[in-house]
């Protein structure tokens, strides 16, 4: 999905699309942006890549 000024967000494969408790991310300038799918004009995270990929591999 691409909002109004360009980012391109997507939700992770694994996502139930019923739930309604979805996350989406986008890869931004270098940066790893994080939002709540069900409020797309909410709050916006930011994570530079390194800290994204620490997060990632702890999740693993």
């Amino acid at each position: 999905m691409t909002d109004r000024i360009g980012i391109k967000w997507r939700k992770s494969s694994r996502s139930d699309n019923n739930c309604g408790a979805c996350v989406e991310i986008a890869a931004v300038n270098g940066s790893i942006l994080i939002r709540d799918s069900k409020d797309a004009s909410g709050p916006v995270l930011r994570f530079g890549r390194q800290p994204w990929q620490v997060f990632l591999r702890t999740l693993r």
